[in-house]
């Protein structure tokens, strides 16, 4: 592998898996459940992404690997736990490129008709056929090296960054009502519940998972102990200020007649959804045409992020004895080739089968998942290699890496039965498919101990989701009572899990591992970058 991503390059990673087509729609969804305090709702929740983003940051500057979120759980808590959250991820992954190509077709569908059915909401065979294509084009661009892919998602970075904050200007410029912030019920017309639900609800939290992205570049960072904790953090507060623009000007520029049924009331048909429609409202009808344009290259964009993000991850479960070695095998440009073609092949065929509804519906609570490891292995960490270099430490650790778990706990729970029954579903998929390959290859340092927090952790969360308010639960658990119980529930866990880490033995057993699998990705010249080399 190539450490070729500098600060920017990661950076934009980042950015660009975070500013795909939510961005299109968020402000609205915001704005309905929470009035203008939907402001505030987007600093809980960057604040809230924040608090994992620091936690990842000091994970992977010790351990730039490539595909961390599914690799560094290893090293703290055993192959039985990466293997669930890594294939928990890995699907998730593999649903994110399709979601953004099907997005793309149909904003594309305005200038090529028959690529989309229009009132059906579906692709047409040609659409299916172009879908298809623009998948494998993504999985090419990925295949001839990271710089290569850099050079491009950078360039697609700056025109998603720059199209959202020229609307900004332009709508602030054009028409801006202060009433608007105090008019339908004041600035926070259902109160503290609006503000969180917009957070929960709203896409306001699930906009900003995108970050994950430069967690899996990590592998080919340069000067990783130093790029990695500021490019999240700058992806993290850079993202805040476009979608807190966007959210201030999209609601100071609405008018009186399209809150004529106050904040709750407001919608929009029009086929850029909200934001074109208020540009469209305007009459600025050049920024109508590059709110269109930039509806197809948002989620381009994104798709492109996530083929590459997720080749590494795939190759990360290679190296973790999941999937066979050859996914973890590099062509000649240091990019995991055949892990690229699974993950086309799986897309594809997800794309094909699957309703979109179903997609979109296991997307999120599935990378979430993952998600929880880094804050239990952060702690972990600082007992099991005390001693091992840190450019980036956590301030008070133990407090934010717990109210980091909370956070990705409510996230999961958030997402509503309808989807948590689905992640069960997958991860007894993933289960029986890794026993099937222990039954044949066998692994003696599975650490079955150390997952074993898991599962009482799934299955109290399946508990509260079927019980509480969320996505087709029972409503039997009143809000806010539910989401404090799994807030509740995510901290007895959290110390549990911290307890439970793998001995210091098979730590060590496990960085002479890693320290192999590197010198075979780097031959064996750039292991300064290591955290396993610097101990």
């Amino acid at each position: 592998m190539r450490r070729e991503i500098g600060l920017v390059g990661l950076t934009f990673v980042a950015v660009g898996g975070v500013l795909g087509s939510g961005w299109l729609f968020a402000p609205l969804l915001a704005s309905q459940l929470a009035g203008p305090a939907a402001i505030v709702a987007w600093g809980i929740g960057a604040v809230a992404m924040l608090l994992l983003a620091l936690a990842f940051a000091e994970i992977t500057a010790m351990f730039p690997v490539a595909g961390g979120i599914a690799r560094i759980p290893q090293f703290s808590h055993g192959r039985l736990l990466a293997m669930i959250l890594g294939w928990s991820a890995w699907a998730g992954y593999c649903t994110t490129a399709p979601i953004e190509v099907e997005a793309a077709l149909r904003y594309a569908s305005a200038y090529v008709p028959f690529l989309h059915t229009g009132a059906a909401g579906e692709l047409t065979l040609a659409g299916n056929i172009f879908a298809c294509i623009l998948l494998f084009l993504f999985t090419l661009i990925n295949a001839f090296g990271v710089a290569w892919f850099t050079k491009v998602n950078t360039t697609l970075t700056w025109f998603k960054l720059i199209i959202p904050l020229v609307f900004v200007v332009v709508v602030i410029l054009s028409r801006f009502e202060p009433a608007n912030y105090t008019a339908h019920g004041g600035f926070a017309p259902y109160g503290i519940t609006g503000i969180f639900a917009a957070v929960a609800s709203g896409g306001v939290a699930f906009a900003f998972i995108g970050f994950r992205h430069a967690i899996d570049m990590a592998g080919e960072t340069r000067d990783p102990q130093r790029t990695i904790p500021l490019a999240l953090v700058l992806a993290v507060i850079i993202c805040l200020v476009v979608y807190g623009g966007i959210q201030v000007a999209y609601i100071g520029g609405l008018s009186a007649e399209e809150l004529a049924n106050g904040w709750a009331g407001i919608g929009s048909t029009h086929d850029v959804g909200p934001l074109g429609a208020l540009a469209a409202a305007l009459g600025i009808l050049w920024l109508v045409s590059m709110m269109n344009v930039a509806a197809v290259i948002s989620p381009v964009g994104g798709a492109l992020v996530a083929v590459g993000s997720n080749g590494r991850l795939a190759m990360a479960i290679a190296n973790n004895g999941v999937f066979p070695a050859i996914f973890a095998r590099l062509n000649a440009f240091g990019v995991p080739m055949e892990a690229l073609l699974l993950n086309y092949v799986v897309a594809v065929v997800l794309f094909l089968t699957m309703p979109f509804g179903e997609i979109v519906a296991l997307n999120g609570a599935a990378i979430v998942l993952s998600f929880i490891a880094a804050p239990v292995v952060v702690v972990s960490l600082r007992a099991l290699a005390p001693d091992v270099p840190r450019s980036f430490r956590i301030p008070m650790v133990r407090v934010i890496a717990g109210i980091g778990f909370v956070v990705a706990t409510l996230m999961i729970y958030w997402s509503g039965w309808d989807t948590l029954w689905r992640l069960l579903v997958l991860i007894a998929l993933g289960l029986a498919l890794f026993a099937a390959r222990l039954a044949v290859v066998g692994k003696e340092d599975l650490s079955p101990k150390s997952a074993l927090w898991f599962f009482p952790y799934i299955v109290g969360l399946s508990i509260l989701s079927v019980l509480g308010g969320y996505g087709g639960g029972m409503e039997l658990i009143p809000h806010p009572l539910d989401s404090i119980l799994a807030a509740v529930l995510a901290l007895a866990v959290f110390v549990v899990a911290v307890r439970q880490r793998i001995s210091r033995a098979e730590f060590d057993r496990f960085m002479e591992e890693q320290r192999e699998i590197e010198i075979e990705e780097y031959g064996g010249v750039d292991l300064a970058d290591s955290a396993v080399n610097r101990a």
